[in-house]
C-alpha cells in the first residue's frame, strides 16, 4: 500500500512539476477520506537553496538516503542535456530494487532513462523532448503520443498537467477510485484520463523555402471548407500535379491530402473548443462533408471523438449532434 513518497528535486527545479506531486501527495486531505502520505523531499545537498531559474528557491530537508525506502520516488522535469548525478542515479536504481515505484513528470523521464531501468521499455515525456530522449538513449522506446505509460516498476508522463493524471493513476491503483476521485475533486481536475489519450499538440504551418508552396499552404488554411483538389492545387501552383505532389512532400514533409487533412482536423478542435455549433457544421465548416467523415479523421487523429472531445475542452453547452 502506498505511503511513504520521495521526490527527489535538483537545479533547476521545475516547480510546476514539482508542484505537481506536493499537491496530490503532500496535502493532508484526511478530513475526505485520503490516507495521509509521507511526503519526503530529498536533494543531493539537503538544506541549501535549489534555484528554480524564475526567482524562487526550494529547499529539501531530506538527503537521498531518505528515498531509497519509499514506496514512490517522483522526479520533477530537470535538464535534457546532461545526467542527473551519480549519486541520484544509483538511489533510483537501489530504490527500484528494493521495491519502490518510480515516476517521473514532463522531462523527469531523462533522469530515468539515464538509470537504464528503460531500456527495452516504454515511455513518453513532453512531445517537444521526444525525438531528443530518444536520440541519447536509443535502448528506450520513446511514445509522444500518450499522456503517460506505466512500464512496471516505472511510470513516465507527459508535459506538465499530464503528471496530475499520472500521479492519480497511482493513487487509483494503489488506494482505489474512491480516494482518487476524491483527491480530484479537491484539485478541480479530471478525476481519470487514460494514459492512452493523445497529447493534444497543435501543428503549426511549417514554413517553406518556396515563397509559392508558403502562399499555397496559407490558401488552403483559409478555404478549408471547399472542395480542395491536388489537381486545383497544382494549377494554382503552375505545374503538373505529378510535380506538384512530388515538390509539396518535399517541401512539407507529408503529401497534400495528409497535410489537408490534418489542418481540418487542427480547425474542427477549435470550433469545438469555442463555439456551441452542432457537428454537422463543424464537419460542413472545416470541408469534411459529413459528421461522419469528420468522426472517422478527427477519432483517428485526436484519439477521441468529436464530441467526447467537446465535453472535455469545449464550451458547457450540450452537443448538438
Amino acid at each position: 500500500m502506498l505511503k511513504t513518497v520521495a521526490v527527489i528535486v535538483q537545479e533547476p527545479v521545475a516547480l510546476f512539476e514539482y508542484g505537481v506531486i506536493h499537491e496530490v501527495f503532500g496535502l493532508d486531505r484526511t478530513d475526505d477520506g485520503v490516507p495521509a502520505f509521507d511526503l519526503l523531499i530529498c536533494s543531493p545537498t539537503p538544506g541549501v537553496p535549489l534555484d528554480s531559474g524564475s526567482g524562487a528557491s526550494v529547499i529539501a530537508p531530506h538527503p537521498l538516503s531518505k528515498a531509497l525506502d519509499a514506496d514512490l520516488v517522483a522526479i520533477p522535469g530537470g535538464r535534457t542535456d546532461v545526467d542527473p548525478p551519480v549519486e541520484v542515479l544509483d538511489t533510483l536504481r537501489e530504490a527500484a530494487r528494493r521495491g519502490a515505484r518510480l515516476l517521473s513528470v514532463c522531462s523527469g523521464a531523462f533522469a530515468l532513462a539515464a538509470t537504464g531501468l528503460l531500456d527495452g521499455k516504454r515511455c513518453t515525456t513532453h512531445w517537444r523532448h521526444g525525438a531528443l530522449l530518444a536520440e541519447r538513449f536509443p535502448d528506450v522506446r520513446v511514445d509522444t503520443d500518450v499522456l503517460f505509460v506505466d512500464e512496471y516498476p516505472v511510470i513516465t508522463s507527459a508535459g506538465t498537467a499530464a503528471g496530475i493524471d499520472a500521479c492519480l493513476y497511482v493513487v487509483r491503483e494503489e488506494h482505489g477510485p474512491v480516494v482518487a476521485n476524491a483527491i480530484a475533486r479537491r484539485m478541480v481536475v479530471p478525476p481519470h484520463r487514460d494514459g492512452g489519450q493523445r497529447q493534444f499538440v497543435a501543428a503549426p504551418v511549417p514554413k517553406c523555402s518556396d515563397d509559392g508552396f508558403g502562399a499555397i499552404l496559407a490558401w488552403m488554411v483559409e478555404n478549408l471548407d471547399a472542395d480542395i483538389a491536388v489537381d486545383d492545387l497544382a494549377r494554382r501552383a503552375h505545374m503538373s500535379s505529378r510535380t506538384f505532389a512530388r515538390r509539396f512532400v518535399d517541401e512539407v514533409g507529408t503529401t497534400p491530402h495528409r497535410w489537408l487533412t490534418e489542418q481540418r482536423v487542427a480547425h474542427a478542435r477549435t470550433l469545438l473548443e469555442s463555439t456551441d455549433i452542432g457537428i454537422e457544421q463543424v464537419a460542413a465548416q472545416v470541408g469534411f462533408g459529413s459528421a461522419t467523415l469528420l468522426r472517422h479523421h478527427f477519432t483517428a487523429a485526436v484519439g477521441l471523438s468529436p464530441s467526447a472531445y467537446r465535453r472535455r475542452f469545449g464550451c458547457d453547452v450540450a452537443d448538438a449532434s
